[in-house]
């Protein structure tokens, strides 16, 4: 009898010290979950959403009479579409709305699908079509319109972080609404079996080549023009890309030039044929970068001097 009440004692003792650890763990604060992406912001859904917005604003500019605005990035999430400015206007046209600084306007999607024609809206261009996916923040997605970069656009970091996000931001381009009109050169070593795959067959605006200088001196004729900005009230990013306006769309097909960092170095010299329309990613560090995309290995990326930080990068998302 003792036995049974020694023995029914210590089952009760350890009960309560299991109940006690569970109200413990209850109570202990817990850390924040990974962000985790909708498909209705990282699908492709969204990026429609995003290609009829920008051509809404392109459509509502043209019919005002007035410049394009000069943004650098883009933002979506299901409820807003939002456009982050270098140069701050306070007078976007409807549906837009700018916030107190003029330096971000949003607009709700459903209303940019809405009050305008069909026929209208079909014909109005692409205004940003190096604008691209660079990842996922706080559940939203970050576009950068690389056009905005008045130099080489460094990627550094994790290597194979870096391969899947150079892989992603060229997917995009190739396959994705916004991207259309934009032409990608891969250059000599980046032009792996692995960037190219399937994309070749898909679109005639996939293009390898052994130099960059073969790459730019293969391109499109035509000058363009840019809208550059006469506001002085511009932002510390404008004042980053130096004054470089917004694209001019019209007579210019916007390209992507791709190729690792060492040659790069030997063929510097060859930029100087590069077009306001292009823009250069260059595998690893790059001497006179504009920017920077550094990626980490837990998958984030830092846009250094834009002040973006991206939770998940666009490589992520399609791995």
């Amino acid at each position: 009898m003792n036995l049974l009440v020694v023995l029914a004692v210590v089952i009760g003792l350890a009960l309560i010290a299991a109940l006690v650890a569970l109200v413990r763990n209850e109570l202990r604060p817990r850390s924040a979950a990974p962000p985790r992406s909708a498909a209705a912001v990282s699908g492709r859904e969204a990026l429609d959403a995003i290609d009829l917005g920008l051509r809404r604003l392109d459509a509502e500019c043209t019919r005002a009479g007035r410049h394009l605005p000069d943004v650098y990035a883009v933002t979506y999430a299901e409820d807003r579409l939002l456009l982050r400015l270098t140069v701050a206007d306070k007078n976007p046209p409807a549906p837009w709305e700018a916030d107190d600084t003029g330096e971000e306007w949003t607009a709700p999607p459903a209303e940019l699908s809405a009050g305008m024609g069909a026929v209208e809206l079909s014909s109005a261009a692409q205004p940003f079509p190096l604008a691209v996916t660079v990842g996922i923040e706080a559940g939203e997605r970050v576009l950068i319109d690389l056009s905005r970069s008045s130099a080489p656009i460094a990627v550094t970091g994790d290597g194979e972080g870096v391969r899947q996000l150079v892989r992603a931001l060229v997917t995009e381009l190739i396959t994705g609404p916004v991207g259309r009109r934009a032409e990608v050169t891969l250059v000599g070593s980046a032009a792996t079996a692995e960037m190219t795959m399937g994309l070749g067959l898909m679109s005639a605006r996939l293009h390898t080549v052994a130099t960059l200088d073969e790459g730019l001196s293969a391109g499109p004729e035509g000058a363009g023009a840019r809208t550059g900005a006469s506001s002085p009230a511009v932002t510390q990013v404008f004042r980053m890309i130096e004054g470089r306006g917004p694209l001019g769309v019209q007579g210019r097909v916007p390209r992507l030039f791709v190729l690792h960092a060492a040659q790069f170095t030997e063929e510097r010299a060859a930029m100087a044929g590069l077009r306001e329309a292009d823009a250069l990613l260059v595998l690893g560090e790059a001497p006179d970068f504009s920017w920077r995309f550094d990626v980490s290995a837990d998958g984030s990326l830092d846009t250094g001097a834009l002040g973006l930080r991206i939770a998940v990068h666009a490589g992520r998302l399609l791995s």
